[in-house]
């Protein structure tokens, strides 16, 4: 982890409360889905990047991979 058990679970609390405001203003129609949906991607992201569950272009680089082992 790149950081200590502690605050990987203080940053997890803190994710599901963003996500229920999130929810929250969404329903109300102050964010579009869309909108709402890419605000909890990213903040999830980085939290599982925290956990080191997350790498950056990750899905690129293994979808460019199995393209370049099916060409080779």
């Amino acid at each position: 982890m790149r950081a200590e058990a502690p605050i990987i679970n203080e940053m997890e609390r803190l994710l599901d409360e963003y996500f229920m405001e999130i929810d929250s203003v969404r329903k109300r129609g102050l964010l579009a889905n869309n909108t709402a949906k890419t605000y909890l991607l990213h903040s999830d992201n980085f939290v599982r990047w925290c956990k080191r569950q997350f790498e950056p272009g990750e899905r690129k680089k293994h979808s460019a991979e199995r393209y370049y082992n099916r060409i080779v």
